[in-house]
């Protein structure tokens, strides 16, 4: 019996066990590559989470952008509106009325560093 006849003996006497580590190999390596790959499960939960940042950034702009619309439209057509805002930024008055301003209040120099950490 030669060397090459014991090898293919032994080969055939294992070769289910062989076969059986070689499945659990690859299926161990598929299970690494569908949680950390670059598209995996914890990238895919980055990303998903980064999605509802995203969707909520957009909804907060949206609804930003309605409220800015509907400040336009009234600008353009409610005369109440316009005149509020002739009044506060230009310091409009009607005939009679008078205005009163008050100055900026002064503001007050900041304490030292060393004064608030004791």
């Amino acid at each position: 019996m030669g060397f090459t006849r014991r090898i293919a003996d032994w080969f055939y006497r294992v070769r289910r066990k062989l076969a059986t580590a070689g499945i659990g190999a690859l299926a161990l390596l598929l299970l690494l590559h569908v949680v950390f790959g670059a598209n995996g499960f914890l990238a895919y939960q980055k990303k998903k989470a980064q999605y509802r940042v995203l969707e909520q950034d957009i909804q907060k702009i949206q609804k930003e952008n309605d409220e800015l619309a509907q400040r336009i439209n009234a600008l353009k057509t409610d005369p109440a509106t316009i005149e509020k805002e002739a009044r506060e930024q230009l310091r409009y008055a009607r005939p009679g009325e008078m205005v009163y301003t008050y100055p900026a209040p002064a503001q007050r120099p900041a304490p030292p560093v060393a004064a608030q950490n004791k």
